[in-house]
């Protein structure tokens, strides 16, 4: 089969190393791709990028593409899926309508209050000035977002009155964020430890995929500002066992149901951001979805693949086609870590075109794999092309193993000014102690 893969991320380059280890998967397509994709066994880089729909579908035409896997969200918010469909392509992701559920914070809300999902209390507002009016009269901390995509970016934890104006004014004023910014939902703050919930459906059957815990802060100790996520681990001990199965009704399906009371068939990754603190209720601890995505995390999705047991590609060509219930997913027991190497400024301003060296060596050291985030190739090098730069992802026999060789592969490599945290899954580790 031939495949296609958009995106040029360290989501992207797991899923292609994934995909290309299935015996069914000939030749993969990497749109745009990025320097680890350029070398993975099977792959090759297309210069087409990922949020120009009509080009990418004319490609797979072209190419006669047996499958199409979407990673990042704006192909998805622009309606990729519908596209392909509609020209009697097969592709792994949501319609337009579905992905609304991660382009517009807003509409997830009102999704998630119709289904009953338990979220934080919140009002949204386009006029700047009713929204300074009512976020003084709110208790700090508080959450400003704008209602739009913003690359991980757009949430302001707003410690003081005086940060939450900066964020409205920043979002519906200054339009940093472009249209994304021309709604804010402004909600109450919530305490307590995050955590990934990922699942896979086809509208009808739901399958939970292993739990994962990312890093969102740029600093260590969960200090500074919020980034795309500074590295994953898995599984996430916060929640485990039988209170982990009682989640898919708790908060997935209700979603899924709601949809599809709305004419909506959702097929693809629903991806939850749960925030979850220590004051329990009917048998579970205190949860609340804090966002929906609609596609595979990042960097969770770098410590979730390497746990796959199962074939990928007939579980995501199965939900495509509405057949998810025939597939069951294995899992390897081992813990994954996965540790993001970014460039200095991040997720501020940054440098390119840095020379990155060690690569090579990462990869040598036993249980890791180094996955390409924002990394391009030329003439046999690697240079630095983005914020967050590698995934240096490992396997352990136990959590601090896994930790230990991720940051032995960390250690292998350099370029200037680049950055990393070091407690990448110490909160995990004093949970298990």
């Amino acid at each position: 089969m031939k495949l296609l893969v958009i995106g040029n991320g360290g989501r992207e380059h797991a899923l292609v190393w994934k995909l290309a280890q299935s015996k069914d998967v000939d030749h993969i397509y990497v749109a745009p791709g990025n320097g680890g994709t350029a070398v993975e066994d099977k792959c090759q880089n297309i210069d087409i990028k990922s949020d120009d729909i009509q080009a990418l579908l004319s490609f797979a035409l072209e190419k006669k593409i047996d499958f199409t896997v979407v990673g990042p969200e704006i192909p998805l918010s622009e309606g990729i899926a519908d596209l392909f469909i509609e020209a009697g392509l097969k592709i792994f992701a949501p319609v337009k309508a579905a992905a609304h559920m991660e382009a517009s914070k807003a509409f997830a809300k009102e999704i998630m209050a119709a289904s009953g999902v338990p979220t934080a209390k919140y009002r949204r507002f386009t006029d700047a000035e009713l929204a300074k009016q009512w976020v003084t009269s709110q208790n700090v901390p508080i959450v400003v977002k704008a209602d739009g995509l913003a690359a991980g970016k757009g949430v302001t934890v707003a410690q003081t009155h005086a940060e939450a104006i900066k964020a409205i004014n920043e979002a519906l004023v200054d339009r940093i964020f472009g249209d994304s910014g021309g709604t804010v939902v402004i909600e109450e703050f919530l305490a307590g430890e995050e955590m990934s919930y990922l699942v896979i459906t086809d509208g009808e059957t739901i399958i939970p995929l292993a739990s994962a815990q990312d890093h969102k802060a740029v600093f260590d100790g969960d200090k500074g500002a919020n980034t795309g996520g500074m590295g994953a681990y898995s599984p996430a001990p916060v929640i485990s066992g039988e209170q982990y199965d009682k989640l898919v009704d708790l908060v997935a399906r209700p979603i899924v149901e709601e949809l599809k009371k709305r004419g909506i068939s959702y097929k693809g990754i629903l991806y939850a951001g749960l925030m979850v603190s220590t004051d329990g209720f009917g048998g579970l601890p205190n949860i609340k979805v804090l966002e929906y995505n609609c596609r595979f995390g990042d960097p969770e999705t770098q410590v979730i693949l390497p746990r796959m047991k199962s074939d990928l590609l007939p579980i995501l060509m199965a939900t495509s086609q509405g057949k998810l219930n025939e597939c069951q997913i294995e899992w390897n027991e081992d813990p994954s870590v996965s540790v993001v190497m970014a460039s200095g400024g991040y997720p501020g301003d940054y440098r390119k075109g840095i020379e990155i060296n060690g690569i090579a060596e990462a990869d040598a050291v036993e249980g890791v794999k180094v996955f390409h985030a924002g990394t391009s190739a030329k003439e046999g090098k690697i240079y630095t092309a983005g914020g967050r730069v590698l995934n240096v992802t490992a396997f352990g026999s136990t959590l601090k193993e896994a930790i230990s060789k991720a940051y032995k592969g960390v250690a292998c490599i350099s370029f200037d000014e680049m950055h990393y945290r070091k407690d990448i899954g110490h909160k995990a580790l004093k949970r298990n102690s």
